[in-house]
């Protein structure tokens, strides 16, 4: 049950099937793809696809801010140069799109199976395995420092213009590379904070036996003893004693 480098994982084996299982083979096998997964959903390499990903949205924004420079000199020439930078930013930004659209399928997909193998024959080492703190909080401090540098680069660009200077078009630039940064961050501190959320949700224990049931008064005055949970305590006293006087069957003994 090697996973394929590029595959996700299969899903855990139908209660019908799991007699057949080996439990040593079941049991690594769930270790081994919570851990794929859990590098999946929150590795350093997925941290990356995010952060490259914005990366391609904002060199997309660049061509538009060009554009809208552009368009703002007025001339002929500077309006066909403007609607050449305009292409090729909508060319940049709609691959861009699709890929991110791609990403998030593709984490709802993990996260599906996250939960399916997480709940699947629990282990007493799963908290080291479904909260991995390391990378959650790795994820989130970097997310916050990309957070603030958008923060700084949206509200320095519009605090400082002045007018004469700086153009519309430059200042729209900056506000919209900072809003990228910005979301980019929060959404990869969103995603630490949902995966540390969802392991403690995880982690708690199931709902517990219920307990014996108590011991019910025999309606003649004879007492009863405890029953197990599940079981009806329906037969009449009478049968009861007659049962317990009864002389065992042949062979029995």
């Amino acid at each position: 049950m090697r996973m394929p480098r590029r595959d996700l994982p299969p899903p855990p084996p139908p209660t019908h099937l799991r007699a057949w299982l080996d439990d040593a083979v079941v049991r690594a096998d769930r270790a081994r793809f919570l851990t794929d997964l859990g590098r999946l959903s929150l590795g350093a390499a997925r941290l990356l696809t995010l952060w490259l990903v914005s990366a391609v949205f904002a060199l997309g924004w660049s061509f538009v801010g060009m554009a809208l420079m552009a368009f703002e000199e007025g001339g002929a020439a500077e309006k066909f140069v403007g609607a050449v930078f305009l292409v090729l930013g909508a060319g940049v930004l709609v691959p861009a799109g699709f890929w991110f659209v791609w990403g998030a399928k593709r984490d709802r997909e993990v996260r599906r199976l996250l939960c399916a193998w997480a709940g699947f024959e629990r282990e007493p080492g799963d908290a080291a395995l479904l909260r991995a703190p390391g990378r959650s909080l790795g994820w989130l401090l970097s997310s916050l420092a990309l957070s603030g540098l958008g923060l700084w680069v949206t509200f320095g660009s519009a605090g400082t213009a002045r007018p004469g200077t700086d153009t519309y078009g430059e200042v729209a630039y900056f506000m919209g590379l900072g809003m990228i940064l910005w979301i980019t961050g929060l959404l990869g501190a969103g995603k630490a904070a949902a995966h540390y959320r969802w392991a403690l949700r995880a982690l708690r224990p199931g709902p517990s036996a219920s307990p014996a049931s108590p011991a019910r008064p025999d309606p003649d005055g004879e007492p009863a003893r405890a029953l197990p949970a599940g079981v009806s305590a329906q037969v009449p006293a009478q049968e009861r004693r007659s049962a317990s006087t009864e002389s065992p069957p042949l062979g029995s003994g």
